[in-house]
């Protein structure tokens, strides 16, 4: 795996636990001489992220759409930057540059993130892991609505095995190595 795209937070939230965990991925994609693909900005679990890869001699990509490279304070010192005019564009930059899927604590952009990329994975358009960290167990909620689509027969159960979710940034990268992606979604 040479490079992840994370999705987070343009906000630090409200628990020091969020920052703490953008840090120690931030030095697990370093250590594992991973490149950091991620939206850009400097502000937020997502400046934290990027900041930490750094500092930490890794590489670091962000694609930012130029509507919010002021708003969202566009990262001056990243390895590459790319400006994009939509935030279609950026998701797509972000999935073809990535080989998996990171996603921190984050409002409703990031889940919107997340959604596409879990979808585009039931459909077969990529078989890359898409993995949820859990820190302080903040997608807790989020599992468990799954587990409802599940149970309503809205999402077949083999899907749910495409969520790898870990509360530590190590032991969730350990398990993207062993991922195989199911079956394509069928309609039967």
């Amino acid at each position: 795996m040479k490079r992840l795209a994370v999705y987070c937070g343009s906000s630090l939230g409200a628990s020091e636990a969020y920052k703490f965990g953008a840090i120690q991925l931030g030095k697990e994609l370093a250590k594992r001489n991973i490149t950091l693909v991620y939206g850009g900005s400097s502000n937020g679990l997502m400046g934290a992220v990027a900041d930490t890869v750094l500092h930490e001699g890794g590489h670091v990509i962000g694609v930012i759409p130029k509507v919010l490279v002021e708003r969202e304070i566009s990262h001056k010192g990243l390895t590459e930057l790319f400006m994009v005019d939509t935030m279609h564009e950026r998701k797509a930059k972000m999935a073809d540059l990535a080989d998996g899927f990171v996603v921190l604590p984050g409002g409703t952009g990031t889940l919107e993130e997340f959604f596409e990329v879990f979808t585009w994975g039931q459909i077969g358009l990529h078989q890359k892991p898409c993995g949820l960290l859990n820190i302080q167990h903040y997608y807790d909620p989020l599992i468990s609505l799954f587990d409802h689509i599940i149970e309503q027969k809205f999402l077949q159960e083999k899907f749910r095995s495409m969520i790898i979710m870990e509360e530590k940034a190590d032991i969730l990268l350990d398990r993207f190595l062993d991922y195989v992606a199911p079956t394509v979604k069928s309609y039967d």
